[in-house]
């Protein structure tokens, strides 16, 4: 099956990337869990760490951290071994005071220190953080630090639940450094009954994505649809994670469904668009990703000359139920599809209408992008647009909130929040133990913590600013590639190798089960995403 020259480029030009684009943004819960055996410290404990860890198997943990710190400080004279385990309970304390920057920190410490009597002991503790700080702390790098056969000691029944997170956990770190056979083996282990079983089976997947490995990732997607339908535990949103599936699924099979000849030509695999297509009509309209399916499907039909279905599922994306919603592409495919039947009127009035609208949009959006220059002032606007509050024109406001809405800029928001809250609690401490030197390295923890989370915060939501505008000049270079195959096919400059007149995509069939209605301007609710648009091809007239 082969398409027009305009119509392959353009759409190649267009998504590319959205196919391989994959949702990152989960967060996931665990619980704490038993301690591995600890190694024993050289020399006796002084009085003050002796006392500590008396003060600490009584849970007066605020009271045990003061004096961990004195011996943590030198203060106390305790053996080098003693230190070190007065290092690991400080950070324990810490955890059980829901300082859990401050335990970071300290665990953080730990892992770097070569040769570390309790490097491995502090693995657990890493793992334990990771359901109490959001993924922007950082705790994957810091599992990263460890080998495989560390985590071996967890490798029980009595620990296995810790096992299989740890196990997820560095196969998300292999993933980040590009190590992906690696990562793949670590996500395949983690148990069918653990909790984390759906979440590895996703990364499992889009880890094969990055390889262009289609049928592992296909296999990979479809067995998360086959644990949720089979009740496995741990997933906290099962229909999201479903949806996810299955649009993961769709993109899949539309990349693989676009092939090229040796001789650079594309074609087409009807086979594997059509399952695409099945995958993505599994999202329920209520889905958070159900336009997405609907848009990305109008693309697949377009390449399966059903170009009245393409058309109808655009013609659903205008409708007035989703006014803030925000695919300006669509407005592109429409008049590829235009073009395609050569009917050139109403390409180039599509186009008009494209440039009238997004021209002085491109423009708002480059000026409210120039007023922040600071990440920390990025991060500031990005908090008043995500409390509703920034001062931003109605045309632009819900382009803007859908751009910096994404699940990973909301963690790293949430994990700014989580570090003024403990901020706040240390400042709210008895007098004792905020004035004391705990108190002042636990605030200076979360001071540092906060100051890079919020510039990481800033430059994310930054890139992401950028990235909507760049898009948008790039569909806006589309639309006037097409606006000049337009010309050229006016003055005979293009072959009419298009769909012949009156090509059957662009016709609505009727059966027995169905019946047309003349479209009068009025959206019906549960019409949405059933709408065709009738088009015949005027090429060879």
């Amino acid at each position: 099956m082969k398409k027009r020259r305009i119509a392959v480029a353009l759409m190649l030009a267009s998504l590319a990337a959205a196919p391989a684009t994959f949702a990152q943004d989960m967060t996931f819960t665990t619980e704490e869990t038993g301690q591995p055996p600890e190694p024993p410290a050289e020399g006796p404990p002084s009085e003050a760490l002796a006392n500590a860890l008396r003060l600490y198997q009584q849970d007066r943990h605020q009271e045990a951290c003061v004096q961990f710190q004195r011996v943590v400080e030198g203060e106390t004279q305790d053996a080098p071994a003693n230190v070190q385990k007065a290092q690991f309970f400080l950070g324990k304390c810490l955890y059980h005071l829901r300082y859990y920057q401050s335990a970071l920190a300290v665990f953080d410490e730990i892992g770097q220190t070569q040769g570390h009597l309790f490097f491995n002991a502090t693995l657990q503790w890493l793992a334990q953080l990771a359901s109490q700080l959001p993924e922007p702390a950082g705790i994957i790098d810091r599992v990263g630090r460890y080998g495989v056969d560390a985590l071996e000691q967890f490798n029980n029944s009595e620990s296995a639940d810790l096992y299989n997170q740890l196990l997820y956990l560095l196969g998300r770190f292999k993933y980040q450094q590009g190590e992906f056979e690696e990562a793949v083996r670590l996500f395949q282990r983690v148990a069918r009954t653990s909790r984390f079983y759906v979440q590895a089976r996703f990364f499992e997947g889009i880890t094969h994505v990055r390889q262009r490995q289609a049928r592992p990732a296909i296999a990979a997607f479809r067995a998360i649809i086959d644990a949720v339908d089979e009740g496995v535990e741990g997933v906290e949103d099962e229909d999201r994670m479903t949806d996810l599936a299955w649009l993961s699924m769709a993109r899949v099979y539309y990349s693989a469904a676009i092939r090229r000849n040796d001789e650079g030509e594309t074609n087409i695999d009807g086979r594997l668009l059509a399952n695409a297509v099945e995958a993505w009509d599994r999202i329920n309209v209520d889905s958070e990703y159900w336009l997405d399916a609907l848009f990305e499907e109008s693309w697949a039909f377009f390449l399966a000359d059903e170009t009245s279905r393409a058309l109808g599922n655009i013609h659903t994306l205008n409708s007035p139920f989703f006014d803030a919603a925000y695919y300006p592409e669509a407005q592109i495919l429409k008049a590829v599809v235009f073009f395609g039947a050569c009917q050139f009127d109403n390409a180039e009035a599509v186009i008009a209408r494209f440039n009238e609208r997004y021209e002085p949009l491109k423009v708002e959006l480059e000026q409210y992008l120039n007023q922040y220059r600071e990440n920390t002032e990025f991060f500031a606007f990005l908090q008043r647009v995500r409390a509703g509050t920034a001062n931003l024109p109605p045309r632009i406001r819900p382009i803007v909130e859908s751009a910096l809405g994404d699940r990973t800029l909301l963690r790293n928001i949430e994990y700014v929040r989580l570090l003024e809250e403990e901020e706040r609690r240390v400042n709210a401490s008895p007098a004792e133990f905020r004035n004391s030197s705990l108190g002042a390295r636990i605030l200076q923890d979360i001071s540092v913590a906060k100051s890079l989370a919020i510039d990481a915060a800033g430059d994310l939501a930054r890139g992401r600013y950028n990235r909507l505008i760049d898009d948008l000049a790039d569909l806006l270079n589309q639309a006037t590639a097409i606006q000049i195959e337009v010309l050229n096919a006016r003055r005979g400059q293009l072959g009419t190798q298009g769909p012949p007149p009156n090509a059957q995509g662009g016709r609505v069939e009727v059966d027995d089960e169905h019946m047309v209605w003349p479209f009068d301007g009025e959206y019906w609710r549960d019409e949405l995403g059933y709408y065709r648009q009738e088009i015949r091809s005027e090429c060879g007239r």
